[in-house]
């Protein structure tokens, strides 16, 4: 019923900075929450950041102060600025949404990008 499309990703040099967009498509009415979560080589899938009604971000602390994550609500798009960037932060990152699909919907449900790999190096 959704789909979310990530862009930007690629490779970057330590120190650098890489901006991520996530696009939102399909049935929606409204979205409660859009995040970026990542998924290091041998590591667990961790939040990164999220953003929910009224603005309220919430970020991991690996990442304060270096990320920043925005939406656009009207093109159903989430922005994750990525500066300062870090050889830990090599992985693949994917969008993540809470989706009403209409309006009779109480709750949201969850739906994920394809992910979009995002390399540290020199």
């Amino acid at each position: 019923q959704v789909q979310l499309v990530e862009s930007g990703g690629g490779l970057v040099q330590p120190g650098g900075s890489l901006g991520l967009s996530c696009v939102a498509s399909g049935r929606i009415f409204s979205i409660n929450a859009m995040g970026w979560y990542r998924q290091a080589p041998g590591k667990q899938r961790e939040l990164v950041a999220a953003v929910i009604s009224g603005g309220t971000t919430n970020y991991a602390d690996s990442v304060k102060g270096r990320f920043t994550i925005s939406r656009d609500n009207a093109k159903n798009t989430v922005y994750l600025q990525m500066n300062s960037l870090k050889p830990e932060d090599t992985a693949v990152y994917y969008c993540n949404a809470v989706v009403r699909n209409t309006y009779g919907d109480y709750y949201g449900m969850e739906y994920w990008g394809k992910g979009t790999l995002v390399t540290v190096s020199s």
